[in-house]
């Protein structure tokens, strides 16, 4: 008997093999090739220890968010001691935010290099959905790089998820390399979108893996949404502007695309099917979307190169149909490398994330409600807002039917210094920050920005805070710096 067919055994089994206080290393990245299987047994283990009086919690690693089946049925069934570094799940939102579960905010491009270098705990076992495992010991990926290949290293226990519904749709898709460890390390070989630098598969230790596990399920990814009017209006502003900077002189063609998650941003992605002015485009970023699918369709895609195959379930078959002939267009990495500073820098990349809030200074708020509470987290925006060529941070003027104006006197909580912004953009319009000081930064964010219930106010605490701040460099006056977030908690408007 080969050691693949020995390790065989069900998700109930498999789950019976994780301790109270395990560390557990999972794949998975925004949705994209998470476990489903194991995860479900261990929540319905939990919940039967729980029922009997006994301790039992785990803290889950992953790359970013993974599906229901994992962070939803481990945080319904108390299963989940902390969580790190980044998800979007309701269930596990709100016991982070009833502080039932702790949980550790990071930056997506260094949470491998934490676990690596052993700043926090190594897992102590590895939950890796694959598409395919060799008798040698290679086994390929599925739809995501995430942080797989450090936490099927670090861990001394390996568990394997076979999802059989990929066949070999994946195999030769990833590029598995990771950076050098510093000091004096070497870097990797990439300059473009489509550049390799590793193998396409892992070599594991086949000792090291106590079960594998077979599953068929579909990454639970909500179905594609068209782009509204307020979010093709942003999407048509960014590329106006793009087309301006290259006109000027100021942005060389060709440059490389991120785009962050949401629907404003997948709504510059149709945009760009759509322009025909536009030629072949790449992508270099960390969530490859569904609307990547009409570049390619239209035969305008170069490259795609990401951490994630993001799909809804009818894409991800077609995507299986036809990987013969896409595939060759993706490249999945690691984390680590598809978040790389030096990389970013080094591709040259424009980059488009979405902010929960942004100041008339410049600062943005990607992650805290009114200061404090979790939405999803930093992610990996700020990865790219510091070390891109052109950075857009994009939000709607307005949120909840227009109570809440997502341009505000300061934002709540602070995660992108005025710093490293460059551009803010909604459907109001576009204000260019690059060069420009304090005061001249507000009054453009205010006047292009912000939404006009809005700018009247803004405008009085930029005013106030010019007469009466402690200094007028940074012309803020703290008792006016939160007064909208005040009036919001107390009356649910600004």
């Amino acid at each position: 008997m080969d050691w693949i067919t020995s390790k065989r055994c069900s998700a109930a089994a498999a789950a019976e093999m994780i301790e109270n206080g395990d560390v557990l290393g999972v794949s998975g990245f925004t949705l994209a090739g998470y476990p489903k299987a194991v995860p479900l047994a261990i929540a319905a283990r939990a919940e039967k220890l729980h029922e009997q009086g006994q301790e039992f919690q785990v803290t889950l690693f992953a790359g970013a968010s993974t599906g229901d089946s994992c962070d939803g049925a481990l945080a319904r069934a108390g299963a989940m001691k902390l969580r790190m570094p980044y998800q979007s799940n309701a269930d596990l939102r709100k016991g982070i935010n009833n502080g039932s579960i702790k949980y550790i905010d990071a930056h997506l491009g260094k949470m491998g290099y934490l676990v690596r270098t052993g700043a926090v705990p190594a897992p102590t076992v590895a939950i890796i959905e694959v598409s395919a495992i060799l008798p040698d010991g290679r086994v390929y990926l599925s739809s995501s790089g995430g942080n797989s290949v450090c936490y099927l290293e670090m861990a001394p226990k390996i568990i394997l998820e076979l999802n059989t519904r990929y066949g070999d749709s994946f195999v030769g898709v990833h590029d598995n390399a990771l950076p050098e460890l510093p000091p004096h390390a070497k870097s990797l070989p990439i300059m473009s979108s489509g550049d390799r630098a590793g193998e396409d598969f892992v070599r594991i230790d086949p000792n090291k893996v106590i079960a594998i596990v077979e599953n068929d399920g579909f990454d639970e990814v909500t179905p594609f949404v068209e782009p509204d009017e307020v979010s093709k209006n942003i999407g048509e502003r960014i590329l106006d502007f793009i087309r301006f900077e290259e006109r000027s002189g100021r942005l060389p063609k060709g440059m490389a695309y991120q785009s962050g998650v949401g629907k404003v941003a997948n709504a510059v992605l149709c945009a760009m099917a759509e322009d025909e002015r536009l030629g072949r485009i790449d992508l270099f970023t960390e969530v490859i979307q569904e609307a990547v699918l009409p570049l390619l369709k239209k035969g305008k895609l170069g490259f795609a190169s990401g951490t994630a195959l993001t799909l809804s379930q009818k894409a991800q078959q077609e995507y299986v149909e036809n990987a013969a002939e896409w595939k060759k267009h993706f490249v999945i990495r690691q984390q680590e490398v598809s978040n790389s500073p030096d990389l970013i820098r080094r591709v040259g990349v424009i980059s488009m994330n979405t902010a929960l809030e942004a100041d008339i200074f410049g600062n943005v708020n990607s992650s805290l409600v009114c200061g404090s509470a979790m939405m999803n987290g930093i992610g990996g925006s700020a990865d790219f807002a510091r070390n891109c060529a052109l950075g857009f941070f994009l939000t709607p003027s307005v949120a909840k039917g227009g109570a809440i104006s997502s341009i505000v006197p300061y934002v709540s909580h602070v995660d992108h210094t005025e710093h490293d912004t460059q551009i803010f953009v909604t459907e109001q319009g576009l204000a260019d920050l690059r060069g420009l000081p304090s005061e001249e930064r507000a009054r453009l964010i205010i006047k292009n920005c912000a939404h006009p219930d809005f700018r009247d106010e803004l405008t009085d605490v930029l005013e106030f805070g010019l007469k009466h701040a402690k200094g007028t460099h940074l012309p803020l006056a703290l008792s006016r710096a939160f007064e909208m977030h005040t009036r919001f908690m107390e009356t649910g408007k600004m």
